[in-house]
């Protein structure tokens, strides 16, 4: 099966192993991994803002750069939704509307597309530590990616899972929210990383980079800041799920 993975900003800018970790799990299950060269952001930030005349940019470079692809996996539920919102902001522009539709029936979020499409729940993993999940908004609430994360990471071996408290609140990040409404989303991750810390948990992982790098970002600086006395790392399920693969 032929996939051409959605590997987002944060991803590329920040977490290249993550895109690396996913390509390498896809193979060991039989796909042929492409990698658009042309995509860049979604446009997410622009139109969340509300400039959705310069965000249109963003989505006529991603419909094309993904034109000829059968099927999209996102390694971002936040970024996979933003792909299902295109249809309706580009409702003035018939043909991209129809574009932008076909786009969205075939992309995937990651563990959705492991799960669903490939009937796959056991990667042959094996990550030996206490590990947390966090639910992150968009994939959880409006992709409705609920339970495909949780059935990955039961069949990893060695892995002791621990149910966050408060699992789906959200960590505050909001893309341009936590840059607009930097107080309030300081409070929010402060929460979010105290039940990680509760949690008791080795690793917190998670189906978003954006969430992930926001809560690893302030369980750093209580960490500096001499309030944690331990570390806690933080991985995307990707990572996770291609420890000691076969």
């Amino acid at each position: 099966m032929k996939v051409h993975l959605f590997t987002q900003c944060i991803v590329d800018m920040f977490y290249p192993n993550v895109g690396i970790a996913a390509v390498e799990v896809l193979e060991k299950l039989g796909c042929e991994v492409m990698l658009p060269e042309t995509q860049v952001c979604c446009g997410q930030p622009l139109s969340n803002s509300g400039y959705i005349k310069d965000a249109k940019k963003s989505f006529k470079n991603m419909i094309r750069a993904f034109e000829d692809a059968e099927i999209v996996v996102s390694l971002s539920g936040s970024c996979a939704y933003a792909l299902t919102e295109y249809p309706h902001l580009l409702d003035d522009e018939p043909e991209w509307k129809n574009r932008a539709e076909a786009l969205t029936k075939k992309t995937y979020e990651f563990t959705d597309f492991l799960v669903n499409v490939l009937k796959v729940e056991n990667i042959g993993a094996k990550f030996p530590k206490k590990v947390t999940f966090h639910k992150s908004c968009h994939a959880t609430r409006l992709l409705g990616i609920r339970e495909q994360p949780l059935r990955l990471l039961n069949h990893v071996e060695g892995l002791e899972y621990i149910e966050l408290k408060e699992a789906e609140r959200c960590c505050g990040f909001g893309g341009t929210f936590s840059v607009k409404m930097g107080d309030i989303s300081a409070l929010m991750v402060d929460e979010k990383a105290q039940t990680v810390i509760d949690s008791g948990a080795d690793v917190l992982t998670g189906v978003d980079c954006a969430c992930l790098f926001n809560i690893e970002g302030r369980l750093k600086r209580l960490k500096d800041e001499g309030k944690l006395n331990r570390d806690i790392e933080v991985l995307h399920i990707a990572e996770i799920l291609n420890q000691t693969c076969s």
